[in-house]
């Protein structure tokens, strides 16, 4: 990998972690656990779609890795990686199917899928059925917050972040 992608890679997981230390201090609209906008997701989405998966994946793994690390709650980290994973992989999936044009709707599929590992990795710990009732809360509340930070990537992906048009799908 040359120095240049390297850097602009750093930055992006800079600022996604930024943006995700800023959004715990931001009191939670609704106040149950799991949800919240995920606005570092603007990010990944972003990425999904300018860069390769495997670099897409380094990325969301260093921001999963220092968010619990900086956050001090180390134990989230396997809600938060088995939603990633789930997230990244329906994402870049996605991504092959839906025109650019509709690159939120990307993030409101990753969204959902991000949920979908979080209330599996909650049945595994709990070892009951009963987190499923939270399910539905938990797949609004993503699809809401999906949809905003699947359009804020979106317009970033259009104007990019030097300022530059793109007017077609980023490879």
């Amino acid at each position: 990998m040359k120095a240049g992608k390297l850097t602009r890679l750093a930055l992006l997981t800079a600022l996604a972690l930024i943006i995700f230390i800023v959004e715990l201090h931001f009191p939670n609209l609704i106040p149950l656990p799991g949800v919240k906008l995920g606005l570092a997701n603007i990010i990944t989405v972003y990425a999904v779609y300018k860069y390769r998966p495997k670099e897409v994946a380094l990325i969301v793994t260093a921001r999963l890795i220092l968010g619990a690390l900086f956050a001090g709650n180390v134990s989230t980290l396997m809600y938060s990686g088995a939603g990633a994973i789930l997230c990244l992989a329906g994402m870049l999936l996605f991504k092959k199917v839906i025109p650019y044009r509709y690159i939120w709707l990307s993030s409101v599929v990753g969204a959902i899928l991000h949920n979908t590992g979080q209330v599996i990795v909650a049945i595994l710990v709990i070892g009951s059925f009963a987190v499923v009732s939270y399910y539905p809360i938990l797949i609004i509340s993503g699809c809401i917050a999906g949809a905003f930070t699947g359009i804020c990537a979106q317009l970033l992906l259009k104007r990019d972040l030097h300022g530059q048009c793109i007017s077609k799908e980023v490879k």
